[in-house]
């Protein structure tokens, strides 16, 4: 490859990257749009305020189905240019349309309220064409090289967004739902439309990849990865929507937390980008591994911190730490794939990602916060989710380095 080659394949792989950066910072400021407005739309139709946490819990459970679904669409798809691309556009419609639905149809009480539950539920499903599908792209066409630098990209939108959120939750929680849902709507749905156009962009110079004859189980290794992604997002959700706004109250007052709060994304956002150079050269599980151990020292760190200041270097590790694992996670999951499968382990590590917030959520609704007796279980289990995930992924990465190097390959490296 020439030099003029190369720049122009590093220029196309860096506007992917940061299209898909764009979409995945809409797609989450819409998800936390959802959740300010969801408690007011909900009594709106008689839904009682207990029972919100039940549909938030629903949504994620349909997500843990949806995201390796859509996956698997995605590899089906993405031998035939252009298809994808239509695809998440039409079904972003659908979604689109009915997350528009939703405050206009809590608005006529409660006599919509098996409307209201049904718009969530098309909402939930074709939500999950906008995560594994348009990150297979990177897989299926992008330089090997290129793929952690760009995933890194990609979950830029998201760490921007997960900064930026307490914000907008201050910000939209007085107002009238209609205009930011049609807002963020609207923007997500031309976001998504410009799929298509990045599609015939990355495939341009590559040939498209060849159709699978049939679908292939998932290897030891695959699924060793996806258990410990589970570990991994459960001991984040902990820490993080559990755990870490009480941490900060032993220190400064409610009103400080929106600001505060954010420290862990910084975090996140600035680690990602040197930690893919390492999972170009030493593979995502490694990283992954590593990361979790680190973040486990920080999360113990964070219990442990006797002042502000201290919590608050201890919470930007942490979230340096989950967003290296978050990255080379992608990373390893489009490599792990990468005999055709890539939306389909892509999708899997999102669904455990709903998994995760799952189970967070029950913990949740069943009290075990405010239970004294539960205290030092919901403090260390992340501790310990991390550290064991963490553990086992470095256990796997050497054993896959000590065997053939075609094996080597698939594992992230």
């Amino acid at each position: 490859m020439t030099n003029i080659e190369h720049s122009a394949d590093t220029g196309a792989g860096r506007r992917t990257g940061l299209y898909l950066a764009a979409l995945q910072f809409v797609f989450t400021l819409g998800w936390t749009t959802y959740v300010v407005y969801l408690p007011k739309l909900a009594a709106e139709v008689g839904i009682a305020p207990s029972a919100v946490i039940l549909i938030l819990m629903l949504d994620q459970a349909i997500f843990t189905i949806a995201d390796t679904a859509m996956g698997v669409a995605a590899d089906k798809l993405a031998p035939f240019v252009g298809r994808l691309g239509l695809f998440v556009g039409l079904v972003t419609a659908i979604s689109c349309a009915a997350f528009v639905a939703l405050p206009f149809v809590a608005g006529a009480g409660a006599a919509a309220q098996v409307w209201f539950i049904a718009l969530i539920v098309v909402w939930s499903v074709t939500s999950s064409a906008l995560r594994a599908p348009p990150l297979t792209l990177l897989g299926k066409y992008r330089a090997k090289p290129q793929v952690p630098f760009l995933a890194a990209l990609a979950m830029l939108g998201y760490g921007v967004a997960g900064a930026v959120s307490p914000y907008l939750g201050v910000v939209l929680r007085e107002h009238d739902a209609r205009l930011p849902f049609v807002i963020s709507s609207v923007v997500l749905l031309l976001t998504a439309l410009g799929l298509s156009r990045i599609e015939h962009d990355v495939a341009r110079d590559v040939a498209p990849p060849k159709p699978d004859a049939a679908a292939k189980p998932l290897g030891l290794v695959p699924i060793a990865f996806i258990v410990a992604m589970v570990a991994l997002a459960l001991g984040y959700q902990l820490h993080f929507a559990v755990n870490s706004a009480p941490s900060y109250l032993r220190f400064a007052a409610p009103g400080e937390l929106q600001w505060l709060m954010p420290v862990f994304w910084i975090g996140f956002n600035i680690a990602m980008f040197p930690a893919s150079l390492v999972v170009k050269h030493r593979g995502g599980l490694i990283v992954m591994g590593a990361a979790g151990l680190l973040g486990a020292v920080a999360i113990a760190a964070a219990e442990f911190a006797g002042s502000l200041n201290a919590l608050i270097a201890a919470q930007f590790l942490a979230g340096a730490a989950w967003g290296c694992m978050l990255m080379s996670a992608i990373s390893a999951a489009l490599a792990i794939g990468s005999t055709g499968a890539e939306g389909k382990v892509t999708g899997l590590v999102f669904s455990a990602l709903a998994l995760g917030t799952f189970a967070r959520m029950a913990a949740v609704a069943g009290g075990l916060q405010k239970m004294p007796e539960y205290a030092p279980l919901l403090h260390w289990t992340p501790v310990a989710c991390w550290s064991v995930a963490g553990a086992g992924l470095l256990v796997i990465a050497a054993a896959r380095l000590q065997g053939p190097s075609g094996l080597k390959a698939s594992a992230g490296g």
